[in-house]
């Protein structure tokens, strides 16, 4: 909620600053503004920055309180309120102002306590008053922007709003778009809370009143997800009558409010339409801000966009090379960083540099994420969970800032390029789980690492990695290990003699299958058997 304005007006300056120094303003709504020690200085005051509130001393000398409340009365409609300071002697004084429509009178010294109550009470109602007035004053000069920018309105009736608006002392008037930028649930670290276009319609009126000093009227508009206003050159005079340098200063006023620093990287961008002399034209420098937008991203690092007629760089709408596509997709798929990050940077540089249109921008990266997703569909993963895949494809209808749609387009490849180096992975397991089982169905044929690697097509170095790195052991030392466990099951299962066991088994050679068996069993094939029928008293020849 913005602050109240305030002056304090005494001629005691102990007094006056006392009150100033021991109150919370900010905590009661208000903000001091200015001070002075007489009537005649407080109703100069008055005149020059519009507060919303005044508190005044009864007694003054030159111009005293009551007369400067009546004064001020007098002189216009839209007037302050009012908080008379009395002591004791004065007090039956000060009840002749409640006639005046004084909010109240409090007593010398002043209680603390009971003075923030009473501006707190106070403060609520002047925002409430506000908040109508405002309202009312958004749907009278809504409906009639709305009406204008159909170009459908009766000049006598534009001609009677430009009085009602003060806008006929203005020689020429902008039409300028206001938009917040950046604002999405995707953004690290967020707590969720975005600011609706309602409370940033808010900021911009707030920080339109601090630099126009509450002196005219605001000419504000809602659209659909930017807000519109009118800038009439008389407000520019205090910007060298610069449509640009007000922009600057508007942005900064926004962009340093705590309420917007409290959104993370959130950036404030704005365009000027073309100036138009009478508020009938006003439907054309709207236009031309509506066109202004067209060029964002060209003046991204600003944020401003000021419409020149015949000024304005030509938009391109190509799309991306393939040759670019092609490279960022494999860099991607082999996830080399460093050079996928560098491409990126190239790619959305060359939208900003060769004047990309939007849309031809937003083609553009539809067609590198389509490019991507196919790569993970083709190795049978599921591209929904990838959590960067949401703000890709749904960014289009916010307002999002080059720096900020490259940041999301960059975690989308970086987590793209994680993910497929995960399906890979997960293939390679699978391959090397088929391929064992092959082993095992053939191991007592003639097979060896060189001719399991040709029927697989692969690289027998590279298989052998892969087959130790997965199981833990080298390829010959698993088959061996395949077949001194089927020879064991035969000795123990059939009476076949020791050579047929060998053979059985994919031995070529019955004393390398005793040697190998003996150094892994620890006993020769008759050992092994014979220790299986001792006791039985039956014992037959192994040879």
């Amino acid at each position: 909620m913005k602050l109240h304005r305030a002056i304090v007006v005494d001629d005691e300056i102990f007094t006056r600053k006392g009150l100033l120094q021991i109150m919370d303003w900010e905590a009661c709504g208000f903000e001091i503004v200015g001070e002075a020690d007489n009537g005649e200085d407080a109703l100069e005051l008055i005149e020059n920055i519009h507060p919303d509130l005044v508190i005044t001393d009864i007694r003054m000398p030159v111009l005293d309180g009551l007369e400067l409340i009546h004064t001020v009365l007098e002189r216009s409609t839209e007037h302050p309120a009012f908080i008379i300071l009395t002591g004791y002697s004065d007090f039956a004084y000060a009840q002749q102002a409640l006639r005046y429509g004084v909010h109240d009178f409090m007593l010398k010294p002043i209680d603390e306590g009971d003075f923030s109550a009473t501006l707190r009470k106070l403060g609520e109602r002047l925002h409430r008053e506000q908040q109508n007035a405002q309202l009312y004053q958004n749907h009278r000069t809504g409906g009639l922007l709305e009406t204008l920018m159909m170009n459908n309105v009766d000049d006598r009736v534009v001609t009677r709003w430009e009085e009602q608006l003060r806008l006929g002392e203005a020689a020429h008037m902008y039409y300028v778009l206001v938009e917040l930028n950046d604002q999405h649930p995707w953004r690290a670290g967020d707590d969720g809370i975005l600011l609706s276009l309602f409370q940033f319609r808010e900021l911009i009126e707030q920080a339109l009143h601090r630099l126009m000093g509450g002196k005219h009227p605001l000419y504000v508009h809602e659209h659909r997800n930017r807000i519109g206003l009118i800038v009439p050159d008389f407000i520019l005079k205090c910007y060298e009558a610069k449509i640009g340098i007000f922009m600057k200063a508007l942005q900064q006023e926004i962009e340093g409010m705590k309420s917007l620093k409290d959104q993370v990287a959130s950036r404030v961008f704005i365009y000027a339409g073309s100036p138009v002399n009478r508020l009938q034209d006003i439907h054309q420098s709207y236009a031309c801000a509506k066109e202004a937008v067209l060029h964002k991203y060209i003046h991204n690092p600003s944020g401003m966009v000021v419409y020149e007629e015949g000024g304005m760089p030509s938009l391109h709408y190509r799309t991306i090379h393939k040759d670019v596509l092609d490279c960022l997709t494999e860099q991607v798929e082999e996830m080399r960083l460093e050079e996928l990050r560098v491409t990126v940077e190239h790619l959305f540089s060359s939208f900003r540099e060769e004047c990309y249109a939007p849309e031809a921008m937003k083609m553009s990266l539809h067609q590198c994420v389509l490019s991507i997703v196919r790569v993970i569909q083709n190795m049978q993963g599921n591209e929904h969970s990838l959590q960067s895949l949401e703000p890709m494809m749904n960014w289009q209808d916010m307002n999002l800032s080059l720096g900020e749609l490259e940041r999301l387009f960059t975690a989308f490849a970086e987590e793209s390029g994680t993910y497929i180096g995960v399906l890979r992975k997960e293939r390679q397991q699978g391959g090397i789980q088929h391929i064992r089982a092959y082993i095992e169905q053939h191991a007592a044929e003639n097979i060896s690492l060189k001719s399991i690697a040709a029927r697989f097509y692969m690289n027998p170095v590279y298989l052998g990695q892969l087959f130790r790195k997965t199981y833990g052991v080298y390829f010959n030392e698993f088959l061996l290990k395949l077949r001194i466990q089927e020879a064991k099951r035969l000795l123990r299962q059939t009476d076949l003699r020791i050579y047929e066991i060998a053979e059985r088994v994919g031995f070529g050679s019955s004393d390398y299958f005793v040697t190998q068996f003996e150094k892994r069993v620890h006993a020769t094939p008759s050992e092994y058997r014979n220790s299986l029928n001792v006791g039985d008293g039956s014992e037959r020849a192994s040879e």
